[in-house]
């Protein structure tokens, strides 16, 4: 009895020198997204490629409420491990730039080099750009005769802008978009992303800022109007993880390098799609579309 009670004391003093997974317990990565469908299908493509790579286990916090205001601050204090984030998301919202870099490579560059200031890094892009647009119903696109930027701005003191927090709150966001093209809207409503298009549905607001990957944009009959004054830059997606995460995690940059130049425009808008319009689980079309890569055994 002597000998076991020793060797019980000395397995968990191995198990508390070198972590639970040396154990048995898996170690466990936490990953973040935004309340967008599009961020719970990517959170999810991240998990299960990890889990499916690795021995680590991952829980996936959906839906964190105003976006990268709130999951930023959160990164950074190690509540979370990981995120999908867009370059000029993180350029306005997080390096808190005035002025916007036209050139995708040069604005890449210096975000790698302050987020690593930041212990932060980009893991690379997956390959597709969801960049900012602008959204009405049909019938205020017939009503007013609007189908460009320029139409909007015309319509813009009869209109109610609604938008999510991140882009409401910046000058460089809404107030910018106003300033380039002498927009006056005769009211504005913040919301989160994933209550927009039904305000829009229901004429709660007039037009509000979309994502050209948004699946609604084709199943709820809505105009995409042309940005005729070549406003919106690109937004490519890529994975923003905390380096002592890589560190703690040897296995996971490699998983997470996997993901580069994968996902294209088209496919993101149609998982999108499926999830929105079709009803689908976010899970089960992450699973599909790994496998279709086949990254998935």
């Amino acid at each position: 009895m002597r000998h076991l009670k020793r060797g019980m004391i000395a397995v968990l003093l191995v198990c508390m020198a070198l972590g639970m997974g040396a154990c048995g317990e898996k170690k466990v990565i936490k990953i973040a997204s935004k309340p967008m469908t599009e961020q719970y299908i990517l959170t999810e493509i991240i998990a299960q490629l990890i889990e499916a790579k690795t021995d680590y286990r991952v829980e996936i916090t959906k839906g964190i409420g105003g976006g990268t205001t709130n999951i930023h601050p959160a990164l950074l204090k190690g509540e979370f491990d990981l995120y999908p984030e867009y370059t000029r998301t993180a350029w306005l919202n997080v390096l808190k730039k005035e002025e916007m870099e036209k050139d995708d490579e040069v604005l890449y560059a210096q975000l790698l080099e302050e987020y690593d200031a930041m212990g932060l890094a980009w893991t690379g892009l997956y390959g597709f750009s969801n960049t900012y647009g602008l959204a009405v119903r049909q019938e205020t696109a017939d009503a007013h005769g609007i189908s460009t930027y320029s139409d909007l701005a015309a319509s813009s003191p009869e209109l109610i802008f609604g938008g999510n927090p991140d882009y409401m709150e910046l000058e460089t966001g809404y107030a910018r978009l106003c300033a380039a093209y002498d927009m006056q809207f005769k009211d504005t409503k913040q919301m989160e992303i994933a209550l927009k298009y039904e305000a829009l549905k229901n004429g709660e607001v007039d037009v509000i800022n979309a994502f050209t990957t948004d699946a609604q944009l084709a199943a709820n009959n809505l105009v995409l109007l042309t940005d005729d004054g070549g406003f919106f830059e690109t937004f490519e997606a890529g994975t923003v993880v905390r380096k002592d995460a890589l560190e703690k995690y040897p296995e996971l940059a490699g998983v997470l390098e996997l993901l580069n130049g994968l996902i294209s425009e088209e496919e993101m808008q149609q998982m999108n799609y499926e999830v929105e319009a079709e009803g689908r689980e976010d899970k089960e079309v992450a699973r599909e579309f790994l496998e279709r890569k086949g990254l998935l055994q």
